[in-house]
């Protein structure tokens, strides 16, 4: 049993080291972009409104623009973290983290215009959406890339039947 709970507790923390891999990768890449290039993405913006709209509907004042983004990039950080430790570890990571990391990005294209926060930031133009799933897709990817890194293979006794391994 205890070797069952140990192996349990080393792929939860492979799975949030990698989501917090694949993170803080997306986060980097867009904050690099939209310094250099002028129609990147601005995740950034739609975290920042989402946060404002959310305290305004709480009848609170919205920090200065410069405390709204530290918030921003914080709660993206978190919240991607979070969501990228779903790719997990085993063989099937790489197939996870593409697929996360790809509705990811078409969620990032798609929803913030129905969420009212505006189109102009993640798809502003056909190369803007191409960078948004791209740069999801990317984080997936980096997620699953050190779950597979720091993943050794189990033995039999480790083994659950979510686990393939060539014995």
């Amino acid at each position: 049993m205890k070797k069952t709970n140990t192996h349990l507790l080393k792929k939860t923390l492979i799975s949030v080291a990698s989501g917090l891999s694949g993170a803080i990768a997306l986060t980097v890449v867009h904050e690099a972009a939209r310094r250099f290039i002028p129609n990147a993405p601005r995740m950034d913006v739609l975290g920042m409104r989402a946060i404002a709209r959310g305290m305004y509907k709480m009848d609170e004042q919205p920090p200065e623009e410069n405390k709204l983004f530290q918030y921003s990039i914080i709660g993206d950080i978190l919240s991607n973290s979070i969501y990228y430790s779903l790719t997990g570890t085993g063989r099937k990571a790489w197939l996870r983290g593409a697929t996360l990391g790809a509705l990811a990005g078409i969620g990032g294209v798609l929803l913030p215009g129905p969420m009212g926060l505006g189109t102009e930031p993640s798809g502003r133009t056909p190369q803007t959406k191409a960078m948004t799933i791209a740069w999801y897709l990317l984080g997936g990817l980096t997620a699953a890339a050190l779950s597979r890194t720091l993943f050794e293979k189990p033995t039999v006794e480790e083994l659950d039947e979510d686990d393939v391994a060539v014995v």
